[in-house]
């Protein structure tokens, strides 16, 4: 993490937040991906499917708006492209292909290896959020210092004035 130039703190770390892409779109390409595989094995159909995932998909952006994710607008929208894009190919055509056998091991696979790069991204977001919470402290704290200081000096300074002021009066 940084301050930048106008005093915010600036995550630096691979899960930070992009503009567009990040690793998180990793993540949301495997959602798509999972949601493509189960919408298959459930037997819904095409236009209900990518319906669906589509609702699925931006609810789950705008439920990270109410929990305060920061994430640029941007962003947002290339996290539901993203799922989308890993939920075309799974239902359309991976999930055509596969046995139904072969459909429950990939998708417990994928679900494996997302879940897995969710908790790690999770982590690094708690990790980075309670650094940026002790940082936010003690530059609090610090700041309060410099202000305290300032005044002492301030009133050091004028009490010297006073009595120099004092000491050409008697002349």
């Amino acid at each position: 993490m940084h301050i930048t130039p106008d005093g915010k703190i600036q995550r630096t770390d691979i899960w930070r937040e992009g503009n567009w892409l990040d690793l998180w779109s990793i993540v949301h390409l495997l959602s798509g991906t999972l949601v493509g595989i189960g919408f298959y094995f459930l037997g819904f159909g095409a236009l209900a499917s990518t319906a669906l995932a589509l609702v699925s998909l931006t609810a789950y952006e705008m439920w990270e708006m109410l929990v305060r994710i920061e994430e640029t607008p941007t962003n947002r929208l290339m996290d539901v492209v993203v799922g989308m894009a890993g939920f075309v190919p799974a239902f359309f055509l991976f999930a055509p292909a596969l046995s139904p056998l072969r459909l429950i091991v990939v998708f417990g696979t994928v679900f494996a290896i997302d879940i897995t790069m969710s908790t790690f991204g999770w982590r690094a977001s708690q990790k980075a959020a309670a650094f940026k919470e002790r940082m936010r402290a003690r530059y609090g704290a610090e700041r309060l210092r410099l202000r305290k200081r300032r005044v002492h000096l301030l009133e050091r300074f004028r009490r010297g004035r006073k009595q120099s002021a004092g000491d050409y009066r008697g002349l």
